[in-house]
This record gives structure tokens, sequence and C-alpha cells, in this order.
């Protein structure tokens, strides 16, 4: 895939930014879409070689002679509204940015786009089920999920007639570099790099989580294969709240700072929510991580080297 030509929408947030850095490691020719005004911290290192797009989804039209005049090959559509914890769930801009998500696709598609690699979420299934696979019923129970459910759908469906091969990747619970700072992970670790003691709310939940290199990686190697539909991306790993919690207070030296919340205390959700990734490993040479510790160890690092070289703390997805 060396010198493919790919758009990526998005590639200025936190899963996105990942993505790109690992698209130019691998040779793409990346094009990034980025907002007018917006921050590019995330993807400072790689900017100089990126081509970056002055551009909005909600102003489709005025990409089209971008579109066809560059005709890329593949995209990436990591862009959304921004996910901000507490509030994104049930925003309005939701049902906007399903409405800009498909037109972007019709004009990808006049443009010769012949993949569409689109991020999906495991919220859009019946997460009841706790594990959840490709053929899990779906039952969004939110805004968000909703409309990315109706845009795997229609994007599925439209790629049996325009041609256009679409990959719709399903994300669980990803951390890493780059987070944002309101996000579990990055809370229990600046919690303990101030002497604070953590108390994880929900700790009895358990749930997926990948380092967000793994979920880049998983992406890119989607593209290079010839999956098509619903593909989960997760570790496959079930692990309690709790206990992220306490394998980061053991790695940054201060398990005593980790305290177990109360039964009443616990936040309200389904009690797992575990990613079935056989199928993605059946389509791609991706294997998951053998322990989370290599990424939480990483992730560590890089906040401590942020807070101590006065970075601040990152915000946005």
């Amino acid at each position: 895939m060396r010198g493919m030509r790919v758009l990526v929408t998005g590639a200025t947030g936190f899963i996105g930014s990942h993505l790109t850095r690992s698209l130019v490691q691998h040779g793409y020719d990346v094009y990034a879409l980025v907002r007018p005004g917006a921050d590019l911290w995330r993807i400072a290192d790689v900017a100089p070689s990126l081509q970056i797009v002055p551009g909005d989804l909600g102003s489709i039209e005025e990409l089209v002679p971008f579109l066809n005049e560059v005709r890329p090959r593949g995209c990436f559509h990591l862009g959304w509204y921004p996910v901000l914890p507490g509030t994104y769930l049930m925003a309005r801009e939701n049902f906007e940015m399903l409405e800009a998500s498909v037109h972007l696709v019709r004009c990808l598609t006049d443009a010769g786009c012949e993949v569409f690699v689109g991020a999906g979420t495991c919220l859009e299934y019946d997460t009841d089920a706790g594990r959840l696979s490709e053929s899990t019923p779906n039952k969004p129970q939110s805004l968000y999920a909703a409309a990315k459910l109706a845009l795997g759908l229609a994007t599925t469906h439209w790629a049996t007639v325009s041609g256009i091969r679409v990959i719709w990747a399903r994300l669980f619970q990803e951390f890493g570099p780059f987070e944002d700072e309101r996000r579990l992970v990055p809370l229990v670790i600046l919690s303990l790099l101030e002497n604070a003691p953590f108390r994880p709310r929900g700790g009895s939940q358990v749930r997926d989580y990948l380092p967000v290199e793994d979920v880049a990686e998983a992406l890119r190697l989607l593209m290079e294969s010839e999956a098509h539909g619903p593909v989960n991306i997760g570790s496959g790993m079930p692990i309690s709240v709790l206990e992220l919690a306490r394998q980061i207070g053991s790695l940054m030296g201060r398990p005593d700072l980790i305290e177990a919340a109360k039964a009443a205390d616990d936040a309200g959700g389904p009690a797992l929510i575990c990613a079935d990734n056989r199928h993605l490993q059946a389509h791609t040479a991706w294997r998951p991580p053998v322990s989370l510790e290599g990424g939480l160890t990483r992730t560590i690092q890089w906040w401590e080297k942020r807070t101590r070289t006065g970075g601040g703390r990152g915000r946005g997805r």
C-alpha cells in the first residue's frame, strides 16, 4: 500500500492522530481533513509529512473540487462531533454528523474512492449481551449510537450498489497518549501523579480496553485486507474498571491510592461489555496484545513527561 493516497477525517483527534502517524510511517500519502483553526498539537510531529486539507464535514460541497482533483483511493472517516465525556451521547450534533457523513461517502464514491473505513461504536449493539460479536443484535440506547448504526447500515448497503468497499469498524474502549484528560485512564494517572486517592466510579463494571496504537494498527490493516461490513476492534480481554485502576496504581508504585467505591456509588450501565474480535483476526494479521501492561506503561510515561514539561492536559476526542 506504499504511496496509496488516503483521506483521513478526524486526523487531529485522539484515535485519528495515532492512525495518521501509523499511515505516514507505513508510506501512505495522507491527506488530513482539518477544520480551519483546529489545534494540530496531536499531529505536530508528522504534520510536515501530511497534506493538510482545510475543511469542515458540515460543508462537504466545498470539498468536491478537492476530491475530484486528488481522487483518494481510500478514506478513514473518524471525524465526528467532539465526543466530550458526559455530553456526547444525546447531543443534537450527532444527527448533523450522520447527514454530513452520508454526503461525504457519496462524494467519495463519485470521486472514484475504492475503500471507506468508518468508525462505529460497540454501543450500536444490544450491550446486555455482554460479549459482543458482529452477529449480536443491534440495540442503540443513545442518539450517538443510533447515528453511528444508521451510518454503518447505510454505507454498507450503499457498497452493494456503488462498488465502493465499506468497512464499519466498531470500536470498544481505547486508551493511550493524547487522550482526553476526562476519561478513565488519564483520570487515574493524573490523580496518582498528584498523590491523591482515586476511587473509580463503576468499579465493578467489566469492559474491554485496548491501547490506541493497536486500534490504529487494526484500522490500517483492515484497509489493506479484503474485509467488508462490520468488524469489531477490541482486545477481547475483559477487565473491571477497578482492576484497571489497580494495574495503573501498581505500575506507578502507588497501589495504596486506589480505593474501591461503595456499591451505592457504582455507576449505571451493563455489567459486561467485551469484544469478540475473531472476525478481525480472521481477515487481517492483527493480533491483540498479550496484556495491557505495555500500553499502560507507555501511557503513564507520556503523561509523566507532559506534566513534567508543562505541556498541560489534553482536551477533545
